[in-house]
């Protein structure tokens, strides 16, 4: 067993060659190694931002993706949705986007006598918010107590939505005219900020040999595309996942790492217990992944950057003058012992 990237934006965990056989053969660990494989059939590289996703869903976490247009990032999660086999929804962010339109709204029944609720896009597995920072703030807390409480409120009634249930929202880096920077009480709620980047020279070529040869990405089925897990599989992964054993030293490590954020001169506001304890579950996610009963200090540090980066501040001034949130986290984890 190869150990994991430094990185979910790396290559990610190297689950050990599975034979699937059959479903009630197979053990989950089986089941979600096989996806890797599955979404290769449509999505060209970004391993890393799979396996991320996937350690996402393993703690019931969300997800905020960041990359300029045509990476792929809609298509991975498509993907990642048939070969699951779960229900996806996919919702274009934009100004006049109202919060109905993502939870659902009363209608009035036929008879005209009474309203009843007809549930919205999120009412599903894997809901997309494509560049969720284009809608206005009112819109984007529609989408906050769907990611905590998993439901939806509406006219003092409380829906609950499936599960898994997942939020995925993307958004660009580089354009910020009519857009609508997310609070940072929203961000906090994303267990990851995946960062998709582009491909390689080589998987650029693949890219365009499979476009070449008939790929339609507007259809994954088409391309071969099965699911080789279910969410079944995924509940039982999720129990495994929760029997990962963490030692107190790297427990405490988790802490110390999240405290440090707080001290450095260059945060303006540094990490949460609430991100402490979302590094604690996606380093659990992430050993399980790499075929690990247990936490060590190398799992922390493989998921610590994209689970804090979204939940520091940088000073305005300093952030003006170069300073990144990633840049503050390499300061921490150098700095910081580790467990032995």
């Amino acid at each position: 067993m190869e150990p994991p990237s430094t990185d979910p934006n790396g290559p990610g965990p190297t689950p050990a060659a599975a034979s699937l056989g059959t479903a009630a053969e197979r053990t989950p660990h089986e089941a979600v190694s096989a996806l890797r494989q599955e979404v290769g059939k449509v999505v060209v590289g970004q391993e890393g931002s799979l396996a991320g996703l996937v350690t996402a869903l393993l703690v019931r976490g969300h997800v905020l993706l960041e990359g300029v247009p045509g990476v792929a990032k809609t298509l991975m999660v498509k993907t990642l949705a048939a070969a699951l086999d779960l229900e996806f929804s996919r919702v274009q962010f934009t100004p006049d986007l109202m919060p109905a339109d993502v939870t659902g709204q009363m209608v009035l029944k036929a008879d005209g006598a009474s309203f009843e609720f007809r549930p919205g896009p999120i009412f599903t597995n894997l809901f997309l918010a494509d560049e969720v920072n284009r809608t206005p703030p009112k819109t984007q807390s529609a989408l906050l107590e769907a990611m905590e409480e998993r439901q939806v409120s509406v006219e003092g009634t409380s829906y609950p939505l499936a599960d898994p249930h997942i939020v995925i929202a993307t958004q660009n880096p580089v354009e910020y005219e009519g857009t609508y920077p997310l609070p940072e009480a929203q961000l906090d709620r994303f267990l990851m900020k995946l960062v998709v980047g582009y491909p390689s020279e080589e998987q650029e070529v693949e890219v365009l040999m499979r476009h070449h040869t008939g790929l339609d990405p507007h259809d994954v089925r088409a391309a071969g595309v099965r699911p080789v897990a279910t969410s079944a599989d995924l509940i039982a992964a999720r129990s495994d996942v929760a029997k990962v054993v963490v030692e107190p030293p790297v427990m405490a490590y988790v802490v110390a790492l999240a405290r440090a954020t707080r001290n450095q001169p260059s945060v303006q506001l540094g990490v949460s217990p609430r991100g402490a304890a979302a590094l604690l579950a996606a380093s659990k996610a992430w050993a399980w992944l790499s075929g690990r009963p247990y936490v060590t200090a190398d799992e922390v540090k493989a998921v610590a950057r994209p689970v804090l980066r979204h939940r520091i501040m940088v000073r305005p001034e300093l952030e003006l003058e170069g300073s990144t949130a990633d840049g503050i986290l390499d300061v921490v984890l150098s700095s910081v012992p580790a467990p032995r």
